[in-house]
């Protein structure tokens, strides 16, 4: 049983220690409830119930505590895929809700299992999810002045592998900041999130060049045709060098190797293979 998750980019952890302190200890408290889940429960299972703990955290940038957007509104989405069955489910630009992961885990029982907008608003309230809103002091303050040092590249993820072999990743993010609405990010794509039986991959960065690089795809399909994890990671990141792509990723295989690999610095995350471990 392997468990690792992150934190997106922190770009305030080179100068403000008591942030950084702050959101270790928040990541190395949750992969040690995150790996206690998973002695019982399914990766799929494990991944969902690890990220809600992320997103009602408020120093992530995911569900509570998530970027306003330039319209003064904050749109969550999330995504669930899970190695075993090759599913993947999720939400886009989806409003007052508190935990877009769980309406992402929800729709792995529908034929249609992305949904965006409005009507992933209205799919979450028919099935019993309450109106809340994701939006804490800070976040308005850093909207209203449009702080030239906001905090604009935080996605969380989870990537697991459970007691059966099986491997599952889940992606949350509020997105960067200011955007335009109905700007989609990666996080609720495949090259944002993506597991099969091999391997599991979450990414945080710019959503752009993660989706122009099919970022976690890429690295699980070299790792499917027999590239080792590390070395499928570092290939895919280095494509992207020709357009100065920024992104951060987490990954699990099949035989138990977990890597991270970013292609700049300040991405916390944290790890849990029989002991917890928080790095940046």
């Amino acid at each position: 049983m392997k468990l690792i998750i992150h934190g997106g980019f922190f770009s305030e952890s080179a100068t403000n220690q008591e942030v950084k302190k702050a959101k270790q200890d928040a990541l190395l408290e949750i992969v040690t409830l995150g790996h206690k889940y998973l002695e019982s429960h399914t990766a799929a299972q494990t991944v969902v119930y690890t990220v809600r703990l992320l997103e009602d955290c408020d120093l992530f940038n995911a569900g509570t505590g998530s970027q306003i957007q330039s319209d003064g509104k904050i749109r969550l989405s999330a995504s669930l895929m899970d190695g075993k069955t090759q599913k993947f489910s999720g939400v886009i630009n989806i409003e007052d809700i508190r935990n877009p992961i769980c309406v992402a885990e929800k729709l792995m029982d529908y034929d249609d299992r992305v949904l965006s907008g409005q009507g992933a608003c209205d799919f979450a309230k028919q099935n019993g999810f309450t109106y809340f809103n994701p939006e804490i002091p800070q976040r308005r303050r850093e909207y209203e002045k449009k702080l030239s040092d906001s905090i604009r590249l935080g996605t969380v993820g989870c990537v697991a592998l459970d007691i059966y072999g099986d491997i599952a990743a889940a992606t949350s993010t509020g997105g960067k900041g200011f955007e335009i609405p109905g700007r989609v990010s990666d996080s609720a794509t495949t090259a944002g999130n993506y597991a099969n039986a091999f391997a599991g991959i979450s990414c945080t960065g710019v959503g752009e060049d993660i989706v122009s690089g099919s970022v976690a795809t890429k690295i699980v399909t070299r790792v499917t045709d027999g590239v080792p994890l590390s070395a499928a990671a570092d290939k895919t990141l280095d494509e992207m060098k020709p357009y100065d792509g920024f992104a951060g990723i987490i990954g699990i295989s099949q035989n138990g190797d977990i890597y991270h690999a970013d292609t700049h610095p300040y991405m916390v995350w944290a790890l849990h293979d029989g002991e917890a471990e928080v790095f940046e």
